[in-house]
């Protein structure tokens, strides 16, 4: 099995400076003849870059939305939009709950989707909600949920909410997903903000499939870590001897030059427009 990761965009610019960035995460997934797309970005500016880096997305096998945030599925509409729509969706349960976050220690600001369930319909998109701890798409492709929390050191952040009944009640972040491919070297794990811990994930990852993790890819939301979770992420991730440490996003400039310090070239910032390979080879 080979697998390609391409950043279609991301919150840093890519190396030549020809991509659209922006505040976001979008990664075109190719598994042999399988093709994913998971996360949109917030405004379909990947679209464009797909074409420079002459990606067609209307070969698309599955869009998968790591959670309810706009920055992840913003772009939807606009995929819908330019596309024959042959994918079939796949999200979390719950979400399409109205996320929300709380600005200034007092002002609720809409943080959610763009778009929908009516949205998914009108467009005879097929969806398929997660409820399940781990669903496998195929035999080595698997999506997991429902994450145990048990790391001390992982706290959610307090400053996203879900409105429901006219009343805003923190978020647990339920509808948060993650994909993981089995490949011959170890776990290829694909995370969008990780939201409910990183280390949370990467532990029930390894409890549920008793396999070691080669790669991680994507959002690790170590942007607001503070000295305690930095170290103890670094911990478990020397302790799990992970190859290649792919993060970006939510990751953060304090936690990116710890990584960087600490992992040296197994430790790659995945901007706008990087391609990562584990081949079999």
């Amino acid at each position: 099995m080979n697998v390609k990761i391409t950043t279609l965009i991301e919150n840093k610019e890519d190396e030549n400076n020809i991509l659209i960035n922006e505040h976001g995460l979008s990664l075109y997934i190719e598994i042999d003849e399988m093709k994913i797309l998971f996360d949109t970005g917030q405004s379909g500016d990947f679209i464009k870059n797909a074409e420079k880096l002459k990606i067609n997305l209307n070969k698309l096998n599955y869009v998968m939305l790591s959670h309810g945030h706009y920055d992840h599925s913003g772009g939807l509409r606009k995929l819908v939009d330019n596309t024959d729509n042959s994918f079939k969706l796949i999200v979390g349960k719950g979400f399409f709950n109205e996320k929300y976050k709380l600005v200034d220690g007092e002002n609720y600001k809409f943080n959610g989707n763009n778009f929908d369930k009516e949205f998914i319909v009108e467009n005879n998109i097929p969806i398929k909600y997660i409820t399940q701890d781990l669903f496998n798409v195929t035999e080595d492709i698997l999506i997991f949920s429902n994450f145990e929390r048990n790391t001390e050191f992982e706290i959610l952040n307090t400053k996203f909410y879900i409105k429901h009944n006219e009343e805003y009640i923190a978020d647990d972040f339920s509808d948060e997903i993650v994909l993981v491919v089995k490949h011959k070297k170890g776990l290829v794990v694909i995370l969008g903000c990780s939201h409910v811990g990183v280390i949370n994930i990467l532990k029930t990852i390894i409890k549920r499939t008793g396999m070691p993790i080669y790669c991680i890819v994507g959002g690790s939301h170590l942007i607001e870590a503070d000295e305690l979770r930095l170290k103890g992420t670094i911990e478990f991730l020397k302790e799990n001897n992970i190859s290649m440490l792919r993060l970006s996003h939510c990751t953060g400039e304090n936690a990116t030059k710890e990584l960087e310090n600490e992992f040296g070239n197994k430790f790659v910032y995945n901007n706008t427009g990087n391609s990562i390979f584990v081949s079999v080879k």
